[in-house]
């Protein structure tokens, strides 16, 4: 079984603080479509490592390891990808195609996660964790191809979270994930308006 070690909480407070200051960051920047976003979206999650595991919340540590991954492939997908302008990846739509392969991938990630979380950690909330983690891969995942849909996964995704992290007594971080889905409202609006017809 997997047991947090004993940390400083005025540390873990201040990491938490830090990591939400660059959550806001990272939201102002993804509503704006900027490339920007993918540097907090490096550093927050390597400074949300700390944090996740002391709170026990494993699943969240280890998607902490997958974004800064996914971070590094959406700032290379985002430069590469080129609009007709030639302005990089432009907003499109995710293809229909692909929300099979998305649903069958997710459900086996919440049911992979959700079995180590319970039966391999001292994971007080495994199916909860399970959940918000594996919405969040696909959201992350759909976020670096640019598909305007990315944001209504990160809506039900943030939602979840937030209830989550208040249940865990992570205060700052619940109110940052709450405002995350109600930025994610007026982000599929924004990013909607900057399909090219």
């Amino acid at each position: 079984m997997l047991n947090p070690r004993p940390v400083d909480s005025g540390t873990m407070n201040y990491l938490e603080i830090a990591g939400t200051a660059l959550g806001v960051l990272y939201l102002y920047l993804e509503y704006r479509a900027s490339a920007w976003l993918w540097l907090p979206s490096i550093l927050m999650p390597a400074i949300y490592l700390a944090v996740y595991y002391e709170a026990g919340l494993y699943a969240d540590f280890g998607i902490s390891v997958y974004y800064i991954l996914a971070s590094v492939y959406g700032l290379i997908c985002w430069m590469r990808g080129k609009g007709n302008s030639g302005e990089g990846m432009p907003v499109t739509h995710a293809p229909r195609q692909i929300y099979p392969a998305l649903a069958a991938i997710f459900a086996t990630l919440f049911i992979i996660i959700g079995l180590i979380l319970s039966r391999l950690t001292d994971s007080t909330v495994p199916w909860a964790d399970s959940l918000t983690t594996s919405l969040s891969i696909i959201a992350m995942w759909m976020l670096a191809r640019k598909y305007v849909e990315q944001w209504i996964v990160w809506i039900v995704a943030d939602l979840g979270c937030s209830i989550l992290y208040v249940y865990k007594d992570l205060w700052p971080t619940g109110a940052l994930y709450l405002a995350y889905a109600v930025v994610a409202f007026f982000g599929y609006k924004k990013w909607k308006s900057l399909i090219v017809k």
